[in-house]
């Protein structure tokens, strides 16, 4: 039985950030491979900054390169929209239910758990793999304290990542080199197909 981390996020666009944390996982975390989960829309998150949903899953795969220990599902661009990561979980288990599924996040992700659907029985059900993030505050919060308490939690000592797609979509929208935050394929698609430019 394998153990793999379902890292998900809009990777608008897939950076060296989410790919040290994705290496991190299966290099010290104990996780078999670890999965970016390219999601199409975040209901906590507006539409209309993503670019379209191949382009943001093609740079993915361009950032794995033939690792085998990572990979990139379009799984939740088959599902009903809004996605919410309880749906996506309960369809990954029936289709692979020979793995053993647990979530990969970040310090502040996990801060907004009380928001999401179905919350008690994701944690119920599911360990959460926490990496840091700078600046990330606990909210106060009864429900979330409940949520919590019930949770299987590793708080992975991961190094501090400050980088993050608007940084690098706002580097390039001013015209800045961005090269040195993203893997060289993506970054090479990204100034070809001119994305982020306005």
């Amino acid at each position: 039985m394998a153990k793999i981390g379902l890292y998900f996020g809009s990777f608008n666009p897939v950076h060296i950030g989410h790919m040290a944390i994705a290496g991190y996982m299966t290099e010290f975390a104990g996780l078999d491979q670890v999965w970016l989960v390219v999601s199409p829309h975040n209901p906590l998150k507006k539409k209309e900054t993503l670019l379209t949903d191949h382009h943001r899953y093609y740079m993915a795969e361009l950032a794995i390169g033939d690792n085998d220990r990572l990979k990139v599902t379009d799984i939740e661009f088959k599902l009903p929209l809004p996605s919410y990561t309880i749906d996506t979980l309960t369809y990954l288990k029936e289709k692979y239910h020979k793995n053993e599924f647990c979530l990969v996040m970040g310090e502040d992700n996990l801060n907004t758990l009380h928001k999401w659907k179905n919350a008690v029985e994701l944690v119920s059900k599911y360990p959460i793999y926490v990496y840091p993030r700078p600046y990330s505050e606990k909210p106060s919060s009864f429900h979330l304290d409940q949520i919590l308490l019930t949770a299987d939690i590793h708080h992975i000592d991961a190094p501090l990542m400050e980088i993050s797609g608007t940084f690098i979509r706002n580097g390039i929208k001013n015209g800045k080199d961005m090269s040195y935050f993203l893997p060289a394929p993506v970054w090479k698609y990204i100034k070809e197909m001119h994305f982020y430019e306005k």
